[in-house]
């Protein structure tokens, strides 16, 4: 399915088709929609806006036509190691390059030089740390919902209010939640609010992870 198609407003799971309304279908199409191949009758929990019947959950390994199917935790986590360790990279290229410009303070003196690897060592850190935190929401922004990591897998994060990724929404969703909030109460849980964070796809009948449900969002195959 094409990378910059297949949501509607209120139902990442249904492309939009010529002549389609962005309108719900009255009550009796939904009740005769309900039966469409890929969904099962009934959500587990409250359905998107517009959805008109099933479980998520249900969807096929290989989703219908104009259907997405829901990403498995095995993906999910295999495009998470390919970013961290894309992230990794550049962190050691990032602090190579910074020790290596600032190391010439020891041409003028052992105390030059290390003052100017200190200051090296804060610069790195910062640049370190926007890198970080702008990596996943700029992919997100420019490809609606994917990173390198996720690209590699076939995945890519919807909304569940069909409309597209912004940055702002990847900014929410990947630093405020993911990075900040859960990296404070992991904190003060001694990991275990990350922890359960990842697993918690492994039970849900939508795979959401406890990010997914703060900023209603879903990954699925791309």
């Amino acid at each position: 399915m094409s990378s910059d198609q297949g949501m509607t407003s209120g139902d990442p799971l249904q492309p939009p088709r010529p002549g389609d309304s962005l309108s719900p279908p009255p009550e009796d199409e939904q009740r005769h929609e309900s039966g469409l191949p890929g969904f099962s009758s009934g959500y587990s929990s409250s359905p998107p806006p517009g959805a008109v019947g099933g479980s998520w959950a249900s969807s096929p390994a290989v989703p219908s036509s104009g259907q997405y199917a829901l990403a498995g935790w095995w993906s999910r986590v295999g495009a998470a190691l390919i970013d961290g360790l894309i992230l990794f990279v550049g962190w050691i290229v990032i602090m190579a390059l910074f020790g290596a410009v600032f190391s010439v303070g020891f041409f003028a003196s052992e105390e030059t030089g290390t003052a100017s690897l200190v200051v090296g060592l804060m610069l790195s850190v910062l640049a370190i740390t926007i890198v970080s935190f702008l990596y996943a929401p700029v992919l997100m922004a420019r490809t609606n919902g994917k990173t390198f990591g996720r690209m590699a897998l076939g995945i890519r994060v919807v909304r569940a209010s069909g409309e597209p990724v912004t940055f702002g929404y990847a900014m929410l969703r990947e630093v405020a939640v993911k990075a900040l909030l859960f990296g404070i109460l992991s904190s003060l849980t001694a990991g275990l609010a990350s922890l359960a964070d990842v697993l918690w796809p492994l039970w849900d009948d939508e795979n959401r992870a406890l990010h997914d449900f703060i900023v209603n969002s879903r990954v699925v195959q791309d």
